[in-house]
């Protein structure tokens, strides 16, 4: 088994820890007032670069034990009480360490060894957050798709039916290592997994480069338009401003070529927020809008808790005989399935 795989099955059996458990704070790791949720807007006065802007670099990441969208028994409860919290805190103690701190007991044979692959939630940071979804506002899930969308979103789901082992290019990016999903923006966040993005400035720029698939976006802060809307890209094309203590990342210009975030089309919009709100949090707040497929706007709220790092390379082809082998075997088939029909 390759090292992501061992990762994604370590990631996988996170994910069932974060269902059960909502939102708790990592055990442990009492809360300070560095680390303690603000919103984006109640930021204190910020360092400062050389050229007078937020400073927003180092290594920031952006695990988080708060699901995407609410839980439906919660209803439109945006917030944890604290008594709920801290119940939440006895819980995932529970299931990660164990009532008599054997890990193997833990969570009645609810708990995954994440150790054996380097992952533990005991030793991980997570940003403290009351929150019961990243999705913010009283709905906290992701507005319904429209008709239009779903029908636009069928239509190339069945034309590349019948033909997904044809060639490299009917086979998904992520499977391609041309963009993975934690890469892709907005940044929803992973479990444990691939977390880091390290942040660089400079007069008129920003950089911003993620754990995974060692991508880097280079997000001009002088004042530039958008490029010609007849280029289209992968991630869009993307412009920075400061307002106030905010970079604020303003990304059009996507492709339709291929299902974007959460089954969007071209005409997706999106304008990220980044605000460093304490010495050890930043802020990372995203509003979603495309018109051809929801009929409303929608905005996550994700902190990210600075981290030491370094960020290591992500060598998604290292080794990588995925798609080949894939190919490979598609073409013996057709060439059983020739044999056959010359019988």
């Amino acid at each position: 088994m390759s090292h992501r795989s061992l990762a994604s099955v370590a990631a996988l059996a996170a994910v069932v820890v974060v269902l059960l458990f909502a939102q708790v704070p990592v055990v442990g790791q009492a809360p300070s007032p560095t680390t303690k949720a603000t919103t984006a807007g109640n930021a204190g006065t910020p360092p400062r670069t050389s050229d007078g802007k937020p400073d927003l670099q180092g290594i920031w990441s952006n695990g988080t034990l708060t699901p995407f969208e609410r839980p439906k028994d919660l209803g439109t409860k945006e917030f944890y009480t604290d008594q709920e919290f801290a119940e939440q805190a006895r819980r995932i103690r529970q299931v990660e360490v164990g009532e008599e701190g054997d890990p193997g007991a833990a969570g009645n044979g609810l708990r995954y060894n994440l150790s054996l692959y380097g992952f533990d939630l005991t030793k991980a940071r997570f940003a403290w957050n009351k929150r019961t979804s990243l999705i913010v506002g009283p709905e906290g899930v992701v507005p319904p798709m429209l008709p239009e969308a779903v029908k636009r979103n069928a239509e190339r789901a069945a034309k590349n039916k019948g033909h997904e082992f044809d060639s490299y290019e009917n086979r998904p990016l992520q499977e391609r290592c041309v963009l993975m999903g934690q890469e892709r923006i907005p940044m929803v966040p992973g479990v444990n997994d691939n977390n880091l993005l390290q942040i660089a400035q400079a007069p008129g720029w920003v950089t911003m480069l993620h754990e995974t698939n060692h991508h880097t976006r280079v997000i001009p802060t002088d004042g530039r338009p958008h490029i010609s809307q007849n280029i289209r890209q992968w991630q869009g094309d993307s412009v920075g401003r400061w307002e106030g203590n905010t970079l604020v990342v303003d990304t059009t210009n996507f492709t339709g070529l291929t299902a974007n975030f959460r089954g969007s089309g071209e005409k997706l919009h999106l304008v990220e927020r980044f605000t460093r709100v304490s010495d050890e949090t930043l802020m990372y707040q995203f509003t979603v809008e495309d018109p051809t497929t929801w009929a409303k706007p929608w905005t996550a709220e994700v902190p990210m808790t600075k981290s030491q790092g370094p960020v290591y390379e992500w060598a998604c082809h290292e080794g990588n005989n995925m798609i080949v082998n894939i190919l490979q075997g598609a073409r013996v088939a057709d060439e059983e399935a020739a044999r056959k029909t010359a019988k």
